[in-house]
């Protein structure tokens, strides 16, 4: 049975794709739980338009991504962390502490797991982060940290 999905479906595919599947899943899955239409002539229309409204919400999120990375670019986020004599931190800045920096220094909300940090961040120092924007569009932010 060919259907349209509404809505993104892990493995089978992306809003507004026509699929070809079997009748019990479509039956008993999809259509109930309004994750796909059955495929008909209208029907077929609405999701060529589905398909470009998901392009241009795609083209619209990775520009965005790309302006975000280029703030982030030639940004320095400084964090202050409780350290020793020898310039060590009692603990490690997290991925939570940089992205709450980043937001009170630089107004961009970010999520702790679009942050990615090598190696434990344990001295006193300036440190580059990779954070992920969108799928393909990375950005490094330079970390510089104090000890309080």
């Amino acid at each position: 049975m060919n259907v349209i999905l509404r809505s993104d479906v892990k493995g089978l595919g992306k809003r507004g794709d026509v699929v070809s599947v079997t009748n019990g899943h479509a039956r008993n899955f999809l259509l109930p739980h309004g994750l796909a239409i059955v495929a008909s002539q209208g029907a077929v229309a609405q999701a060529a338009a589905m398909r470009r409204a998901r392009d241009n919400k795609e083209r619209a999120s990775r520009e965005a991504a790309l302006a975000v990375a280029s703030r982030l670019g030639s940004a320095t986020v400084s964090v202050s962390a409780k350290a020793g004599n020898e310039g060590r931190l009692f603990g490690s800045i997290t991925s939570a502490e940089v992205a709450k920096a980043i937001a009170a220094q630089t107004g961009i909300e970010l999520d702790k797991r679009d942050i990615g940090i090598d190696s434990p961040i344990r001295t006193v120092g300036r440190h580059s982060v990779l954070v992920k924007l969108y799928h393909d569009v990375t950005s490094t932010v330079s970390i510089d940290v104090a000890a309080s």
